[in-house]
């Protein structure tokens, strides 16, 4: 079989493998707070066995995203990915509200992240 590597284009692999480290991340970190009658030891050690998975796709993605971006770039794509799966975490997972505020905070983060892609 294939690695997943040699499927995708060289610029599309690290990207989606940071899109799904993000979302076991993301769970690692906030979807405790969904049940927060659980005890804290049993968070803290499913968040910890979430975040094994999250590792084993974000070491691949940033190893393979290395022979085409920057490790600024790299940084930047896990930034902007992070900020998009936790807005629709918050959403979907945690039922807040998503405001006109935190749009134009990203859409700040966005323009940064833009001029960390300028080859000027």
């Amino acid at each position: 079989m294939p690695a997943l590597s040699t499927l995708l284009p060289p610029s599309l692999t690290p990207i989606l493998l940071l899109f799904a480290s993000n979302v076991f991340m993301t769970f690692a970190w906030y979807g405790h707070l969904k049940h927060k009658s659980a005890p804290l030891m049993i968070a803290i050690l499913a968040s910890w066995g979430i975040a094994f998975f999250e590792y084993c796709l974000a070491v691949p993605a940033n190893r393979y995203g290395s022979a085409v971006y920057s490790t600024v770039e790299l940084k930047t794509i896990q930034e902007v990915i992070t900020l998009v799966v936790f807005a629709g975490f918050s959403v979907l997972w945690l039922k807040e509200p998503f405001a006109w505020n935190h749009l134009i905070g990203f859409a700040f983060i966005a323009v940064g992240a833009f001029f960390i892609f300028q080859k000027w």
